[in-house]
């Protein structure tokens, strides 16, 4: 892809764009050049070459024959600790192993604002740059990065589609389909989950790594206690589909004593017959505000309660307790949470089934039930009494007892 077709892709919202550049890494040869920009790559000119790829880690040779005149690059276009080793007339000309100390590496983020994929993925580039001692580069859509610039000073932020000069390596941090597909990613995200598929993509230990966020504002805008909730998703199998949910949750959460703002970006949300409005009874932050002003007012909020969504994620990157209703996926998606509700006992878990591709151009997509009387019965059967529990114990866990008050 050249540079004018990542700028149509960006244009487009298109996910991803793959822009890999000129080779960075010249040698001594004229015409032989390398470089890690989309797996490993190698260029000879005209002769008689032989190149050689091997995955140093596996010990497992992944590329080895007489070549000419050509590019050779690997199928594996995430994290491999590569070693390539270059012959020209029978002779090795070139040995080089992976090695991005002190080097400058790429991270190509989604090119629209994906909230949770972006959230998700995004701190495991300061631990890469840690682990390998190299300078990294995220590109990321904008209103993103201004989300972690002040609290990751240490990486550098440029705009999706750039590439800074002398790019060593360059790995592309999104979930991407079918997934079961192997190039970019080494392992299927549904069954890892968000985190655990993001560390894999840099080579990095499969664990959880919370992203760190922090308010503008640190001034509080609201004098009582209360709560940011969120309902609106991109797909009605997220949606908490029990139609008296909501409106039971806002009534138990005033009763405790809270004010109830719903911070989602639509007031209204769906497509086709599947319509879904601000749950009765919340206040209405609802509108195209900038994400930092939701991230200000989910700092001085007591806790959240949303879905697996974006919103969720925001919230858990500030470091708030989140009460997280979801029954399409399955703990290991998402962030860790002990106040997570699902129902087991009815259908569940679609999302993270490598059985069901997900189809994100199917508003209504039920890979199971749908166009059934039990369609979407993950969460239309979570009941509010299952919600509210989570709520109280919460509370009790991190000792909040507001004082009652009529709103």
């Amino acid at each position: 892809m050249t540079e004018a077709a990542v700028r149509e892709a960006v244009a487009a919202n298109a996910y991803m764009a793959f822009y890999n550049g000129p080779l960075t890494c010249k040698t001594d040869i004229p015409g032989l050049e390398f470089d890690f920009n989309h797996g490993a790559r190698v260029k000879v000119p005209a002769g008689d070459w032989r190149v050689k790829l091997s995955d140093r880690d596996s010990f497992t040779t992944l590329f080895d024959a007489a070549v000419s005149d050509t590019m050779v690059t690997s199928v594996k276009k995430y994290y491999v600790n590569f070693r390539l080793e270059i012959f020209r007339d029978g002779r090795l000309v070139l040995d080089h192993e992976f090695t991005p100390k002190k080097r400058r590496v790429l991270l190509q983020y989604p090119l629209r604002s994906v909230l949770g994929d972006n959230i998700a993925a995004f701190p495991y580039g300061q631990a890469f740059k840690y682990l390998h001692d190299c300078e990294v580069y995220c590109a990321i859509e904008p209103r993103l990065a201004e989300l972690f610039k002040a609290t990751y000073p240490d990486v550098n932020f440029v705009k999706p589609g750039e590439r800074p000069e002398d790019i060593y390596a360059t790995y592309y941090m999104g979930y991407f389909y079918p997934a079961g597909e192997r190039a970019y990613q080494p392992a299927d995200w549904r069954i890892l989950g968000l985190q655990k598929a993001a560390a894999g993509i840099l080579g990095l230990t499969p664990q959880e790594i919370r992203p760190a966020i922090a308010p503008e504002n640190l001034e509080r805008q609201i004098a009582e206690p209360y709560v940011c909730i969120a309902a609106q998703a991109t797909s009605q199998a997220k949606y908490w589909n029990n139609p008296h949910g909501w409106i039971k949750t806002v009534e138990h959460l005033k009763a405790r004593g809270y004010r109830v703002l719903c911070i989602d970006r639509e007031r209204v949300h769906g497509q086709g017959r599947w319509w879904n409005g601000i749950p009765y009874g919340a206040e209405d932050f609802t509108g195209d505000r900038p994400l930092s002003e939701r991230v200000d007012l989910l700092h001085h909020a007591d806790f959240f309660v949303g879905l697996g969504s974006g919103l969720s994620w925001l919230a858990w990157a500030v470091g708030k307790p989140v009460v997280m209703i979801s029954g399409f996926s399955l703990p290991q998606t998402e962030f860790y949470t002990p106040y997570r509700v699902i129902n087991h006992h009815v259908c569940n878990g679609c999302f993270t089934d490598s059985g069901a591709e997900f189809a994100n151009d199917n508003f209504a997509w039920c890979p199971r039930l749908e166009n059934t009387d039990r369609q979407f019965e993950c969460t239309r059967l979570i009941a509010a009494g299952q919600v509210n529990a989570a709520i109280d114990r919460l509370m009790a866990d991190h000792g909040l007892r507001p004082a009652k008050t009529a709103v």
